[in-house]
């Protein structure tokens, strides 16, 4: 089993471009972390469905409202809160094929930090954009959006926006992975990373035949657990 970098083609192009705005390091830097009602309330705005501030505070009383205000502690929680909404709105307010890409984007920066975390990471170890290739087996021209390269402790990411994007062919990948390390005797863990309550994972995932009893799927609920292994 050994990685490589993408191959350098127009999508890994383009793509890079999107990955490289600041509006996309600024939104993951903040959602690294914040509150689970904080990242509710990211991916509520980010859904594009209004950029008005002032119907946002309302929807979130818990974020925004008196009884944040009253708790000692919730000044700094609260500035946080008025961060993640200000740049929420500025993916919002991008066109939806722009806004799309955006969002995407930010969940694999988001996933990458949180990662990174890990007590045994080092920096060379997480890696972004990689494919994952093995002796006698075809390669997949689709790469990995997150690596951890750690003999021993490797692991394939890949990042959704939202629950719909769990498809066959997403669980096929990284479920052949993870055999395709047995059979060289590694161990790869798969993980898939939704930005999505796990409600909408589990139904969506229901309606699946391909394997993914030995997937790990990391909701928005529990996006911390990428810190730990």
């Amino acid at each position: 089993m050994r990685f490589q970098d993408a191959a350098p083609d127009a999508r890994a192009i383009v793509y890079a471009g999107v990955q490289a705005d600041p509006l996309v390091a600024r939104a993951a830097a903040l959602l690294a972390d914040a509150s689970p009602d904080q990242r509710l309330l990211a991916r509520a705005v980010m859904n594009g469905s209004s950029v008005d501030a002032a119907t946002w505070r309302t929807m979130f009383p818990s974020l925004f409202g008196d009884a944040a205000a009253a708790v000692p502690s919730a000044d700094g929680d609260r500035d946080r809160s008025e961060a993640i909404l200000a740049a929420s709105i500025a993916v919002a307010d991008r066109g939806e094929q722009v806004r799309q890409q955006v969002r995407g984007a930010v969940v694999e920066s988001l996933t990458e930090i949180l990662v990174r975390r890990r007590a045994t990471a080092t920096p060379d170890a997480v890696r972004r954009e990689r494919r994952i290739l093995f002796d006698g087996v075809r390669a997949e021209i689709h790469p990995y959006d997150v690596t951890v390269e750690t003999a021993g402790r490797s692991e394939a990411i890949d990042c959704k926006w939202g629950a719909r994007g769990i498809n066959a062919d997403v669980l096929h990948q990284l479920d052949d992975a993870r055999l395709h390390a047995a059979e060289e005797d590694e161990t790869l863990t798969s993980t898939l990373v939704v930005f999505d309550a796990r409600r909408s994972c589990d139904v969506r995932l229901e309606r699946q035949t391909a394997p993914h009893e030995a997937t790990r799927i990391v909701s928005i609920e529990t996006l911390d657990e990428l810190a730990t292994r």
